[in-house]
């Protein structure tokens, strides 16, 4: 890969997604891009970097997604479900009990494992049978990701992964080799495609937002302006969950929970979207 067919992959990925790669990455994106070279009917990823500058839609859609890295695991870290489960769900529901609804978001969500973690969690907690209505949207940029999360069908490695052995018997009938997650546990999710870099409007106020590991592919400006999305999106008392490795650190207007990466917004603050210049 020469330094402009990194400029031109550079240039487009930061436009689309805001994802930003480097030189140290060079023999990572080439066998990434093989397939999609492959199903375009080039002859190679270098091949297909000549088509960067100027690409075709369904090409550059292609290739962006091809980049999202859609790694997940169900009940990642633990930590912060668990605070979702004994701290954030007890404290909503107590402020919510009069119209008994709360809205949940997944962004970033990759295969859908989080999603079907907060879903299992819901169930186990019995909420829906109380009476409460619970919306719980999922997102990613990924359409590929999507449609696997919709199937909800698992290898063995992936449902294994973080899945404790009595919840995968319990939520999960095995196909063949691989595991399908229970119908009704699919119905509790709306899946859906969607770009951080896009307008927010569309998914109205909301209580608990997870956006895990996705901030961490961004640079500090885009970083901040999702950021400041996201706290335009989240309700006043309502919590933000991010990766281990991520924070809101040069961001103001939050507070840290004692779980890492779970925030709160702080009382009175204000937050300016800024713009963020993408192709379309």
């Amino acid at each position: 890969m020469s330094p402009a067919d990194l400029a031109n992959l550079a240039d487009l990925l930061h436009r689309r997604s805001g994802l930003v790669v480097t030189a140290d990455k060079a023999r990572l994106i080439e066998s990434k891009l093989a397939p999609v070279a492959r199903r375009f009917g080039f002859r190679d990823a270098s091949a297909l970097f000549g088509e960067l500058p100027y690409p075709p839609e369904e090409l550059a859609r292609a290739v962006t997604e091809a980049m999202t890295t859609n790694e997940s695991s169900f009940f990642r870290d633990r930590a912060p479900f668990e605070h979702f489960r004994d701290v954030t769900m007890p404290a909503l529901c107590a402020g919510r009990a009069t119209k008994r609804r709360l809205r949940i978001w997944c962004a970033a969500v990759a295969c859908g494992q989080e999603a079907y973690s907060l879903a299992m969690l819901l169930d186990e907690m019995g909420i829906a049978a109380q009476g409460w209505k619970i919306d719980l949207i999922a997102t990613d940029l990924s359409a590929e990701a999507i449609a696997r999360a919709k199937e909800g069908l698992y290898s063995q490695y992936e449902a294994q992964r973080g899945l404790p052995a009595q919840l995968l018997l319990k939520h999960f009938t095995q196909e063949g080799t691989n595991w399908r997650i229970a119908e009704r546990l699919r119905r509790m999710v709306s899946f859906r495609t969607f770009n951080l870099l896009d307008h927010f409007g569309w998914l109205g106020e909301m209580d608990v937002i997870f956006c895990r590991n996705a901030l961490i592919y961004f640079d500090a400006y885009t970083k901040q302006t999702v950021i400041g999305k996201l706290a335009e999106t989240l309700a006043g008392d309502g919590a933000l969950v991010l990766g281990a490795k991520e924070s809101v650190a040069d961001t103001s207007g939050w507070i840290a929970d004692r779980v890492r990466g779970v925030y709160q917004r702080a009382p009175g603050a204000a937050y300016t979207e800024r713009k963020i210049v993408r192709a379309r």
